[in-house]
């Protein structure tokens, strides 16, 4: 092949539904292949370790139906990774099913359905722990341990394009992948191709957001990528988006602490030396990117485990007097908590909106709050019953709060609602490690069928 088309309708599908119109106009200009990524580790350790999803099964479904039947009726493949939000076996177990089902809806004609598994047994990860190979941190956190693993659910294991080209060996139409790197979705069918390394990864790095890459911001609309043995070409198939220098280049910034390296199990993007041409109205060209390959493989692995129930509680703040203290009027709350439950085997986390509620102590404009404020109190315990108190006295409390000089007995603090909402459990990060392996497929499993209906007589 000279070139391979890939059209990417979705940066996360699922997580808010594809735009139609722009995804048909990419389907018009016949791609090769029709890919999109489905997780991510931006919703939170809670889909993780509760094994479900961040995003309404109605628009995982939705997105699937119209990838589905676009690209069979291009008869071009279908690559799926990460499902369901996490890519954990359940979450891939459940977008098989959906593929199965929408081709019965459709009376589609028989093809193959590829797809693969990601979740790593934690006696698996032990075992290697006691043999002495080091199961490193990402981001600064220290080597794995016995004792943080006995606090993980679930772990998933972060595939490379290793489990998809497998796939696509085996012919497969449709494929569903567990968790993925994100840029492994696009790289994979582009190195089966035959296409080189550095182009591929590039590739994959460009579209894996979909129109994230292109101009103006609107997300969720469809981008093309084309890819040759010199170069990759990006185009915003959206009538009003076209993909400029900025944007591409700024896109492959986006998400990292180091602006020019993309790691993949295998190796690492070196996008150091690329050069950003506009070369129509809507597309960029880009070349210059570098594959380095790795010594060794290492595969990233993310886990997740149960800190405890957890309450919501929501107050809001106008009285100038108890903004300017409202730290001392959390620290009334959270000492009635303690004063109630003791200072352990419950937490309280208070985000103050309008003065640091997204950033924290990062805030540069933490001094200056806003007239009014917004606190949300999240209580997090062992029982549902006593996270429901915690929470209801870490935010009910603020109203008794006494501060200094304050005469008045009401007015310092209302309250949205008069209970506290329960919501899912809490959870944290317990893995964001990597670990050596020998062969890059030991940690997946693939598995493939035949799905769709036998044409009739």
């Amino acid at each position: 092949m000279k070139s391979l088309k890939i059209i990417c309708p979705n940066g996360h599908l699922g997580f808010a539904p594809l735009k139609v119109e722009s995804f048909r106009l990419g389907v018009e200009a016949k791609p090769d292949c029709i890919a999109a990524d489905s997780g991510s580790d931006d919703v939170g350790p809670v889909p993780l370790g509760s094994d479900g999803c961040a995003s309404p099964r109605a628009w995982q479904e939705h997105d699937l139906e119209h990838m589905l039947l676009a690209a069979r009726e291009l008869n071009v493949p279908m690559i799926i990774g990460s499902a369901g939000d996490t890519g954990t076996n359940s979450r891939v177990d459940m977008y098989v099913d959906i593929i199965r089902q929408l081709a019965a809806k459709h009376g589609l004609a028989p093809f193959k359905l590829g797809w693969f598994h990601s979740e790593v047994d934690k006696e698996v990860v032990r075992d290697r722990i006691r043999a002495g190979s080091s199961i490193d941190g990402l981001d600064e956190r220290p080597a794995l341990t016995e004792e943080e693993l006995d606090t993980t659910d679930r772990i998933v294991a972060m595939a490379g394009v290793h489990p998809y080209v497998e796939l696509l060996k085996a012919g497969c139409d449709v494929i569903i992948g567990g968790r993925s790197s994100d840029s492994a979705v696009f790289a994979a069918p582009a190195l089966f191709h035959g296409f080189p390394a550095d182009q591929a990864y590039y590739l994959g790095k460009v579209l894996e957001c979909a129109s994230f890459c292109a101009e103006p911001y609107g997300g969720k609309e469809t981008v093309m990528g084309e890819i040759t043995h010199d170069d990759v070409k990006v185009t915003a198939m959206h009538p009003a988006q076209r993909c400029t220098p900025a944007s591409v280049a700024g896109h492959a910034m986006y998400e990292r602490s180091n602006p020019y390296d993309e790691f993949v199990a295998g190796g690492r993007l070196d996008m150091r030396d690329c050069v950003y041409e506009q070369i129509s109205e809507k597309t960029t060209r880009i070349t210059g990117a570098r594959f380095v390959p790795a010594d060794n493989v290492r595969v990233k692995l993310e886990g997740a485990g149960k800190v405890g129930e957890r309450f919501v509680g929501i107050a809001g703040v106008r009285d100038p007097y108890t903004i300017a203290h409202i730290d001392e009027v959390i620290a009334w709350a959270r000492k009635a908590v303690e004063d109630r439950f003791g200072p352990e085997g419950w937490e309280l986390h208070y985000n103050v909106f309008g003065r640091d509620g997204i950033m924290g102590p990062l805030e540069p404009l933490r001094d200056t709050p806003g007239h009014e404020l917004c606190v949300v109190v999240q209580g997090i315990a062992p029982t549902k019953d006593m996270a429901e108190e915690v929470t209801m006295t870490g935010t009910r409390q603020m109203f008794y709060a006494r501060l200094p000089d304050v005469k008045g007995t009401a007015g310092s603090v209302s309250f949205v609602l008069d209970e506290v909402l329960p919501a899912s459990a809490g959870y944290r990060w317990t893995l964001n490690h990597t670990m050596a392996v020998d062969d890059p497929m030991e940690l997946f499993r693939t598995a493939v069928e035949t799905v769709g209906a036998p044409a009739h007589a």
